[in-house]
């Protein structure tokens, strides 16, 4: 039996399939949106990517665990908190802190660099290392943790049980859940075009980051990782790569006070230009890579991501430069989000 599309659906759906004049005005009505609730500052927050350790095989993943091509590797945390003070002198607010799913780098030891980062910087800290135990997640709250970014992937559980075979759909939003009751900005998103994906998958994912009314949304192009079972799997949408722009700028529509990142894979697709044309069709900010260049190629989601060359400062100016470019300023301040201004965290 087919489900009903609701009202919502079929304007979701009615904006994917827009082409000619009809695209263009949806990313003018997209960037107007943006501007009217999040004004025309790109907030930028550094990511340092501390680890490639994984516990997880989820099947699209590069630094899956049964991937033995990569190059482990673990950052200190003198070496995290040092490159986290470096932040602020290059326009970023926030720190991104993200790695693997692992309990290798214990619970207590990313507590202490939360605190460390916090009491040493005027960042905000997001941390984003997968499903983890409530106690967990308070814990880093206590801490100092700001926000947390946790991607549920895909809206369809049987296709998320398909690509993560270490989880379920349920659990994932739990932990979502959970963040948000401790009082904690929360960040989600899915991938475009994941195989086995539809359009009506694509549309409920918009849909669901509006339901789970998140402080953050990060989307972007799946592309397949020659290490992983999904290697031969083409993105659904590969011959209408406009659907990425699409459905950012739909995504912008449903959720008008939500921060929404140009991602990185953005610029894989479309090298040079795609995070500046998601910036003009509804994203409001930028996560320069503020990892070690030494750990960038270890690093690796999906092949051909940008600046794996690049060192910290290199990426900090040509993301400024790309600013510039746009007419646009970078954000002043933490960035935090706009649903919880004026608002004390529990």
């Amino acid at each position: 039996m087919t489900t009903p599309r609701t009202a919502e659906t079929r304007e979701i759906l009615d904006l994917l399939s827009a082409r000619g004049k009809a695209l263009e005005e949806l990313y003018c009505r997209a960037d107007s949106v943006r501007q009217q609730h999040m004004g025309d500052e790109i907030f930028l927050r550094g990511i340092i990517e501390f680890s490639n350790l994984c516990s997880n095989d989820c099947l699209y993943c590069g630094i899956r665990v049964s991937n033995r091509d990569v190059r482990r590797y673990t950052m200190a945390a003198d070496e995290i908190v040092a490159h986290a003070r470096e932040l602020p002198a290059r326009g970023q607010t926030t720190v991104v802190l993200q790695a693997g799913e692992s309990p290798v780098f214990g619970d207590d030891e990313l507590g202490e660099v939360i605190r460390r980062i916090k009491r040493e910087t005027t960042l905000a800290v997001t941390v984003s290392v997968g499903n983890r135990p409530l106690p967990v997640y308070r814990y880093w709250r206590e801490c100092g943790m700001d926000r947390y970014l946790l991607r549920f992937e895909t809206s369809d559980p049987e296709l998320f049980r398909r690509l993560h075979p270490d989880c379920s759909l349920d659990e994932r939003v739990e932990c979502l859940r959970h963040l948000r009751a401790l009082g904690v900005q929360v960040g989600s998103g899915f991938m475009i075009g994941l195989p086995g994906e539809t359009v009506e998958t694509l549309a409920a994912n918009i849909l669901l980051c509006r339901n789970l009314d998140l402080d953050m949304i990060g989307i972007g192009p799946y592309i397949p990782h020659p290490g992983t079972p999904l290697g031969d799997a083409p993105n659904v949408y590969r011959d209408d790569p406009e659907m990425f722009f699409r459905a950012i700028a739909v995504l912008r529509l449903f959720n008008p006070d939500a921060h929404i990142p140009a991602t990185t894979a953005f610029d894989a697709v479309f090298p040079g230009s795609g995070r500046d044309l998601a910036l003009q069709r509804g994203a409001n900010v930028f996560m320069p890579n503020t990892t070690p260049v030494e750990f960038r190629r270890d690093y690796q989601l999906y092949p051909g991501k940008p600046c794996v060359d690049e060192d910290a400062s290199q990426c900090a100016t040509c993301v400024l430069h790309r600013i510039e470019a746009l007419g646009r300023k970078p954000g002043a301040g933490p960035g935090h989000s706009r649903k919880s201004a004026g608002k004390t965290p529990q």
